[in-house]
């Protein structure tokens, strides 16, 4: 049966596996697990076994295998294959050749049957096979090439629990590939399953490089050029380079690479010689690709360069990109994370024909980027990659390549103890017993941060709202500004609603308004950026302003975030009230306004200011759509008193005569701050009393007998009093009223005008 080529999904890779849809399984009699022979038009054949197709393949005669079956094969994506049923024996015995660099000591074979049972093998086959972790997978990609010596009986069979492995003595590279399926084809290094998350990327990229390639007629026949470059970039770390290779690996074209710095030379015309020989070698070898890596290194804009070398550079490179001779069946691929570094003439069309942004990955794209780099590894049934996928905001692939790394490492420190480094070989029981665990995960991914947030990156804190005592309202309001938007955005979606940009907090010092910022980062399951108003000033003119831009990009870049602005009226004064201060605040103001309303929306970003005089904060600031939510943080009352008392005193050691209810009624006045200062004294006095009692020595024995008692508390009600007067309070009554009016207010006042351009 004639069915079409397409890549496997991510987690199944290198298992020897075809997916095949279930109404084509069918029509040829296949079962799940039967084996079948996969003929290439070029006469490459493989052995594969039988998977049932994904749902969304039903019908479409498609055929789903990986990078190596394809190369086994001989076929590239969206070919032809003549697919029949294949007989396969059982292996009696199947000799294997490990590589000259790896040293292990005992018997490994059952670890290898294993890992290959039910996979069908043919001799001079080269299998990816993942043998363990750490110095043992020196080989690139976990994964250690196994030659296949011999099989018996010949031909293709199967590996079964029954089949005795042997190790050869000879080293792979001294076996020679024999006749066989694949026989000696070299493994590719990265296929199309070895990127996660960029499925709509990778699409647009092979129909600019590989369709013009394979099916030069389709371009021709529509009167069309075929397209020239593509250029590439986002972040770094999400994996432009990764799929330049793979790219590269697939279809059966000439790479070159270019490495920016690698071409600069000091003498005159040199580095332009070198760039034009690489494209002349393409052109030789064409098909081609020709690879420019951190092309902003040498083709920068040439209105800003200072050097001479780069300006020509870059005049040869738009030359061979669009000169007068064609350029044949060669396309460039250019990759940056600094696209508007690059000079203006190479993004045009008919130069870099396509941008493609590959930007930082979604849940579903981390959960597949993990799954490529576990792929390999032995990991134990209880971890659940979905949940480390929904708990890495703003991860890139190569921070999560690196958690990948991390928890593999914390597995190989637990059974260091074990391992004898001295030797020159590994026993082999050592690594059957190597199998990374739950707890390796997560304390790999308490010492990785995101790199795209790494210089404003916070640690999320970890205080929850049981850590707030009272504010039962304020904490209401802003888990439906916050934490709803993100947890339910359907509701949001059906109702027609965009979730509230931002949330001014006010109230006098103490109240707890920063706490409370604390735990909203905590419980919103989301990046959290901090930033102290004041830092942001700058002597530089502008300078100041691209701070607040940049704290923006890079919360939108790694959205779901949290943009924390503490004393945020240090920053954003009232305009014209200030002469002083050459302008820099106005400006700022200005700045914040256009980030929080400008014509670039924020997606899933939320702003949360705190001060405690928002009445120095520029009105415009605080309209709807802005800071559209203001939440007053009152001094609280008896009964959130009592509620802060329970949480500062939750484990303390307290006599049973502390009656929370009575220091609750005396403390009135005293807000959160100060509640936290009056049980911290009561323990000071209680810790002072203990320490003058006994000796030195008797201290460890007897400090469990120490108790806070009410005592304490009432000589601590002397010493601390409350921080806010009742004229104070009832100066932030009458804001909070002024906000409600000018709440009203500006709905009068719109109606007003709209009446009046009716």
């Amino acid at each position: 049966m004639k069915l079409t080529v397409k890549p496997l999904k991510q987690k199944d890779a290198g298992r020897g596996l075809a997916a095949v849809d279930r109404a084509a399984m069918s029509e040829m009699g296949l079962e799940n697990g039967d084996y079948i022979v996969i003929d290439g038009k070029n006469g490459g054949k493989a052995v594969a076994r039988v998977w049932p197709g994904y749902p969304e393949d039903e019908g479409r005669d498609v055929i789903r295998i990986d990078g190596q079956l394809r190369q086994e094969a001989d076929v590239g994506i969206d070919d032809t294959v003549t697919v029949e049923d294949a007989d396969v024996q059982p292996a009696k015995s199947v000799t294997v050749a490990l590589p000259q660099n790896l040293r292990v000591r005992g018997n490994v074979g059952p670890h290898i049957r294993n890992k290959l049972s039910g996979q069908a093998v043919t001799q001079g086959q080269t299998v990816p096979f993942s043998l363990g972790l750490g110095p043992l997978s020196s080989m690139s990609g976990q994964q250690i090439p196994l030659k296949i010596a011999e099989t018996n009986p010949g031909g293709t069979v199967v590996v079964t629990d029954s089949t005795d492995i042997e190790v050869s003595e000879k080293p792979a590279e001294q076996i020679t590939g024999e006749a066989g399926a694949g026989g000696g084809r070299e493994t590719p290094s990265v296929t199309y399953e070895d990127i996660g998350g960029l499925d709509d990327e990778l699409e647009q990229v092979r129909e600019m490089i590989e369709l013009p390639m394979r099916h030069p007629e389709l371009f021709q026949q529509l009167g069309i050029e075929p397209p020239k470059g593509v250029l590439l970039h986002g972040p770094p770390g999400t994996g432009k380079t990764l799929m330049a290779k793979a790219v590269a690996n697939e279809i059966d074209a000439y790479f070159t690479n270019i490495s920016g710095p690698e071409i600069m030379s000091k003498y005159y015309g040199e580095s332009e010689e070198q760039l034009r020989e690489v494209f002349e070698e393409a052109e030789e070898n064409a098909p081609a690709i020709v690879f420019i890596d951190e092309i902003d290194s040498i083709a920068p804009k040439r209105g800003e360069t200072s050097g001479d070398v780069e300006r020509r550079v870059v005049a040869q490179l738009l030359s061979l990109m669009d000169g007068l001779e064609s350029r044949n069946e060669v396309v460039v691929i250019g990759a940056t994370n600094r696209v508007d570094a690059i000079d203006p003439a190479l993004r045009r069309g008919g130069r870099f024909d396509r941008e493609i942004e590959i930007g930082v990955p979604d849940k579903e794209g981390r959960k597949e980027i993990l799954q490529v780099h576990t792929r390999g590894m032995p990991i134990s049934d209880d971890i659940d990659l979905e949940e480390y996928a929904e708990n890495t905001h703003g991860f890139v692939g190569a921070d999560l390549e690196s958690l990948a790394k991390e928890s593999a490492m914390n597995a190989l420190r637990r059974i260091r103890p074990e391992l004898d480094l001295e030797s020159d070989e590994i026993d082999a029981e050592v690594l059957e017993r190597l199998q990374v665990s739950e707890g390796d995960f997560k304390d790999a991914l308490k010492g990785i941060e995101p790199s795209a947030l790494r210089e404003v990156f916070v640690e999320v804190p970890d205080i929850t709202w049981n850590d707030v005592g009272g504010l039962e309202d304020t904490k209401e309001r802003l888990r439906e500004t916050i934490q709803w938007p993100l947890e339910y955005p359907e509701v949001f979606e059906t109702m027609d609603m965009e979730s509230p940009k931002g949330v001014l907090m006010y109230g006098p010092p103490g109240t707890g308004k920063t706490l409370l910022a604390k735990a909203v980062a905590n419980e919103a399951q989301s990046n959290f950026i901090s930033v102290k108003g004041p830092e942001l000033l700058n002597k530089y003119v502008g300078e100041s302003e691209k701070g607040v831009r940049e704290v923006f990009e890079k919360a939108r870049s790694n959205a779901p975030t949290v943009v924390f602005f503490d004393e945020i009226d240090s920053i954003a004064g009232e305009r014209g009230r200030n002469a002083t201060d050459s302008g820099v605040g106005e400006r700022v103001v200005s700045q914040l306004l256009t980030e929080l309303d400008g014509i670039e929306s924020l997606e899933d970003v939320v702003v949360i200011a705190t001060s405690n005089r928002p009445d120095l904060i520029d009105s415009a600031l605080l309209r709807p759509g802005r800071l559209d939510r203001h939440v007053h943080v009152p001094v609280p009352d008896e009964e959130a008193r009592r509620a802060i008392l329970e949480v500062h005193t939750r484990d303390k050691p307290l006599a049973d005569d502390v009656d929370l209810d009575k220091l609750a009624r005396e403390t009135d006045g005293f807000v959160g701050a100060d509640v936290e200062a009056l049980a911290r004294e009561a323990s000071m006095a209680a810790s002072r009393e203990f320490i003058n009692s006994v000796s030195p020595e008797e201290v460890g024995e007897s400090v469990g007998n120490v108790r806070v008692t009410m005592e304490h508390f009432e000589n601590a009600l002397d010493e601390v009093g409350p921080s806010v007067t009742e004229e104070t309070r009832e100066r932030y009554d009458e804001i909070e009223e002024r906000f409600d009016r000018r709440g009203a207010g500006v709905e009068q006042e719109e109606e007003t005008i709209g009446r009046t351009f009716q």
